[in-house]
């Protein structure tokens, strides 16, 4: 399998210089616009006071767990593009990929984007980095999925009490669970390309069409050997991810003197984090809406709800910004002075073992 031709020296059009301006002066401008609404606005003197009484030592406990957040991430980053890579340079990828999430939208695309693009510059092959790329979206979003399969179980077996919306719950971790099944069992069936007649040439649509429909096929069958082989470092990754910044989100309550009950702030987080699906720069307003909306579906305090989301929000964004656009001026540095920084992980010299495949994927080429 090939790639579409691409050059190791262009950049993504998600990281166009001047596109990530004019997401910068959105950004702010959205930023400044909800500053303003907050300070000034009509009926909303109950948020304010709720701001004003926020706990700076609870605030900073939740910026610190931000932190291990974003340090899952560079884990399990380097755990599914190779584990041959320096941590350096897999802290200023994954670390850059995450800054670039906190500007660009959506669902983290743009710094998928720009995680391609730097191990392109860094040498790894293109056929290599589309796969794991798919795979690495599969097991980033594991731990949200499994979490919230397990809460909608605990909830309905009576282990934990007090659903004050069954039907949500029970909807979204039956839709979780149709996901799963469709991933593991249909994407690698469906995805199965034919193979080239000897000697024919494909156009370059045809030939991208074909890159990716190869890259989600064998993306799912690496996503599988990958937490086979390597489930530590992708379990530790993927739910430290997610759990750490669930529990950003629980800080901010808990620095406005509330604490909603555990089973409500882990639900309602994963069905409001949906809202940051909307193509918004940074999820301002978009993942606002949905995690207050969804918490209001489960009865809780309207103000006190508004004020910790907006909380956990400017520190889910500020802080992996931050680390990130340091992380990316240092890594462009990096890739200028190093051509081939990545090389050594394509092909990759630890292989995935092929009898271990499940039935269902069929047999595929191996290139590592």
């Amino acid at each position: 399998m090939s790639g579409p031709p691409t050059s190791a020296g262009d950049t993504p059009a998600e990281l166009n210089p001047r596109r990530l301006r004019r997401r910068l002066l959105e950004f702010a401008g959205v930023g400044v616009l909800v500053g303003m609404l907050i300070l000034l606005g009509p009926g909303l003197g109950s948020l304010r006071s709720q701001l004003r009484r926020a706990s700076p030592g609870w605030l900073a406990g939740a910026v610190a767990l931000e932190v291990l957040s974003a340090l899952s991430y560079v884990l399990i980053f380097r755990v599914v593009f190779c584990r041959r890579m320096s941590w350096k340079l897999s802290y200023q990828i994954a670390m850059a990929e995450q800054g670039a999430n906190s500007v660009l939208s959506v669902s983290g695309a743009g710094g998928l984007a720009l995680g391609a693009w730097a191990l392109r510059r860094g040498g790894m092959n293109t056929e290599y980095i589309g796969r794991r790329t798919v795979a690495f979206f599969i097991l980033t979003s594991l731990a949200n999925v499994v979490t919230l399969v397990v809460f909608a179980a605990l909830y309905a077996l009576g282990v934990l009490a007090g659903d004050r919306d069954p039907t949500l719950t029970y909807g979204f971790g039956a839709a979780a669970l149709v996901a799963t099944a469709i991933v593991v069992f249909g994407l690698p069936r469906v995805s199965k390309a034919a193979p080239v007649p000897a000697g024919m040439r494909l156009g370059k649509i045809a030939s991208a069409r074909r890159f990716a429909r190869d890259s989600l096929g064998q993306g799912v069958r690496d996503g599988v050997l990958l937490l086979r082989e390597r489930p530590v470092g992708v379990l530790v990754g993927s739910f430290g991810t997610m759990g750490f910044d669930i529990a950003v989100l629980g800080l901010s309550f808990r620095a406005l003197h509330y604490s909603p009950p555990v089973g409500v702030l882990v639900v309602a987080y994963l069905i409001g984090q949906l809202g940051g699906n909307i193509p918004i720069p940074g999820g301002i307003l978009g993942l606002d809406g949905g995690l207050i909306g969804a918490f209001v579906l489960y009865n809780q305090p309207l103000a006190t709800t508004t004020g910790a989301v907006l909380i956990y929000h400017a520190i889910a964004l500020w802080v992996p910004g931050l680390l990130g656009t340091i992380a990316f001026v240092r890594l462009r540095r990096i890739l200028q002075r190093e051509s081939q920084a990545a090389a050594m992980c394509s092909p990759l010299a630890e292989p995935l073992h092929l009898n271990r495949l499940p039935v269902v994927a069929g047999p595929t080429r191996q290139t590592e």
